[in-house]
């Protein structure tokens, strides 16, 4: 009994190998990390969009296939020729961010697949791109207001990706070229508005500096206006006293008065 059941075993062993080998890439199936998955049902109703598998090791009947999507955040890179509101092409270079929605992928395998970069994403930068640019001309692209051109494409983009289960991160303009000739004219023109702005700058300038002289010429003159009402001729003549009396007691000074000075001030003679 013993010798038959080892067989037996043995045989059960061989087959299971042999179904492993056959069949394992389609029954263990490894979720990395920045994944998800849904899983087809052969037999049992098909596409399963509502469960979503995390990451990790999992059993699925090989009859069934186990689709594992990268959700992590991706970036793209991409380069257009764009018209601008007065026909002129511009080149555009850009690059966005983007990913799938992790509770729809279901819905996105479904009803898109795994191309949706260049089924959908793709396609709708490029249309929104062209339809914004083409409402601005060329130097607004080029300085002022390339931000919010930016911005508008992003957001344009972002109301019509979403509803195809994908999130748009962000849409970045890396570069923008223009024709040579009219590069060369908008950096004259913006070189022109800086020497005017420089150019209001000196003259505000001036003006707040005639302005402070204005104020410090009306501060004297009504200082000399004070001292004209406050000096007297008595009291100079006693300041001239007393610049004598202090002549006077210097040691160095050997001091003669003979008779009176202009003012009746005294003649000081002999100071060495």
């Amino acid at each position: 009994m013993e010798n038959q059941a080892l067989p037996k075993t043995m045989i059960v062993g061989i087959v299971s190998l042999i179904f492993i080998v056959l069949f394992g890439s389609s029954i263990f199936y490894t979720v990395e990390p920045g994944e998800k998955a849904v899983l087809f049902k052969k037999f049992g109703g098909g596409l399963d969009k509502e469960t979503i598998y995390g990451q990790g090791f999992h059993i699925i009947a090989p009859w069934n296939t186990l689709h594992i999507y990268d959700i992590k955040l991706q970036e793209t890179f991409e380069k257009m020729e764009v018209l601008s509101k007065n026909g002129l092409s511009i080149r555009i270079d850009l690059s966005f961010r983007y990913n799938p929605v992790e509770s729809k992928i279901g819905f996105l395998h479904d009803e898109i697949g795994r191309d949706y970069l260049e089924r959908i994403i793709k396609p709708e930068i490029r249309s929104v791109t062209r339809e914004v640019i083409g409402n601005y001309l060329p130097e607004e692209l080029y300085s002022t207001k390339r931000e919010a051109i930016e911005d508008e494409i992003e957001t344009l983009t972002r109301d019509k990706v979403e509803t195809k289960y994908l999130s748009l991160d962000a849409i970045l303009i890396r570069d923008v070229t223009l024709p040579q000739t009219l590069r060369t004219a908008i950096e004259q023109k913006l070189k022109q508005e800086q020497e005017a702005l420089e150019y209001d700058f000196k003259i505000q300038k001036a003006k707040k500096e005639a302005e402070r002289k204005e104020i410090e010429a009306k501060g004297i003159a009504e200082f000399q206006k004070i001292v004209t009402r406050t000096i007297t001729p008595q009291l100079l003549k006693w300041k001239g006293v007393e610049a004598t009396q202090e002549i006077a007691k210097s040691p160095n000074s050997k001091v003669v008065v003979i008779g009176n000075g202009d003012g009746d001030l005294p003649i000081i003679l002999g100071g060495q």
